[in-house]
């Protein structure tokens, strides 16, 4: 073999050797660094840990509910008659007893007069016979009248009392029909759109005049399932606190009392009404709207609550993933009682106070896995493979 293959093949083992020495110290990661890159099979996995808290818990039963006037009430006319005059805005809220609206008064007043007349007329008479049968009560002591004359005339000052009676009467009456011809509000409520103007003819009738819908207070009607009647019940039917919610259940409109619980329960839908009243001084709440309404039944004194998040689902029971001392999961079945307010639910069976349970990240446990436990909105630390895939490539390269 010549002197230059010879040196050739020296070339290419040392070559080869210095390939393979590279390849082996870069290529295979110890342990240590396999176990900061997030690669090791016992890296902990990072959750959301909250602990069991003890409260004073109330609580709720939610339902939908449509709010109503307290008082609705059509006004119209009670006399016929052309309408003379409106006196109210629409959209306002009108008092109980302010003018609404005039109907043309003349012909009643005319009636009114006419009778005021005949009550006259019938009185003066009256007082005639009056002073006639007084003579004959004289006279007749005299023998200057018959009985029969004096009886006569006894009748005639029946009758004629009979007569101012009902001139007293259709006096009366009359002026009743001359106040029906100003329509005066019988709520106070707020007027909505005005069905007729004026210079039309009017009558008892009609489709009326304007609505007016009493909003303070106002109520709320909403329904139960008729297995929460007797939760309900035993919590006292009326009285009980109720909030009323906008739709996204974010912000409280309202807080008022249980007024009404129905005498029956709807045998169609499973269900019975209910009614709240609300003071409405702000006048969130207006006729026709939905709300979420949230009733308070009971409050559980000293109750342990967890966020409901936190249980899961299984074929048999409910359970959570419980962190012991160690970092290490469990299974915990547990019972869950009501939900509370906040997104959290009571625990009557499982837990004690203080124990440490997984809120966020339990797809990625199994029993005796290690976590690494993380305050709720706390974030998981960065790993070296997140910082190796910001790096340029030219500079891992």
């Amino acid at each position: 073999m010549s002197r230059w293959k010879l040196a050739l093949i020296i070339v290419a083992v040392l070559l080869i050797a210095l390939l393979g020495w590279r390849l082996s110290r870069h290529g295979a990661p110890s342990p240590g660094a396999a176990g900061m890159r997030g690669g090791g099979a016992d890296a902990p996995v990072p959750v959301t840990v909250v602990a069991v808290e003890s409260a004073d818990v109330a609580v709720y039963l939610n339902a939908l509910g449509t709010v109503q006037g307290l008082n609705t009430v059509t006004v119209n006319a009670q006399v016929a008659g052309q309408l003379k005059a409106i006196h109210f805005e629409e959209g306002e809220e009108i008092a109980e007893g302010s003018l609404i609206a005039e109907i043309d008064p003349r012909t009643f007043q005319a009636t009114l007069d006419q009778a005021l007349a005949r009550q006259a007329q019938d009185q003066a008479q009256l007082s005639a016979s009056r002073s006639t049968l007084k003579r004959y009560e004289d006279l007749i002591q005299q023998h200057f009248v018959s009985a029969q004359d004096l009886e006569n005339q006894r009748q005639a000052v029946r009758q004629q009392e009979a007569m101012v009676a009902a001139d007293a009467a259709a006096v009366a009456n009359a002026r009743t029909q001359l106040g029906y011809t100003r329509i005066t509000a019988p709520i106070t409520g707020i007027a909505g759109i005005r069905q007729i103007d004026a210079g039309n003819l009017i009558s008892a009738s009609g489709a009326g005049i304007v609505t007016l819908t009493q909003v303070h207070p106002i109520s709320v009607i909403f329904t139960l399932p008729q297995q929460d009647l007797e939760a309900v019940r035993r919590a006292g039917g009326g009285e009980l606190p109720v909030t009323a919610l906008d739709r996204g259940d974010s912000h409280a409109l309202a807080e008022g009392v249980l007024k009404v619980v129905d005498n029956s329960i709807d045998p169609q839908t499973g269900t019975f009404r209910l009614k709240a009243e609300f003071a409405n001084e702000d006048t969130r709440l207006w006729p026709g709207q939905f709300v979420n309404v949230r009733l308070q039944t009971r409050v559980v004194q000293g109750g342990l609550v967890i966020p409901v998040q936190a249980v899961q689902r299984g074929p048999d029971s409910s359970y959570v993933y419980k962190v012991g001392d160690d970092d290490t999961v469990t299974v915990q079945p547990v019972r869950t009682g009501e939900e509370a307010e906040g997104g959290r639910v009571v625990v009557t069976e499982g837990l004690a106070v203080g124990d440490r349970i997984v809120t966020e990240g339990q797809f990625r446990l199994k029993p005796g896995a290690r976590v690494l436990p993380l305050a709720p909105g706390e974030s998981a630390p960065a790993t070296a493979d997140a910082t190796d895939a910001q790096a340029p490539a030219a500079a891992r390269h």
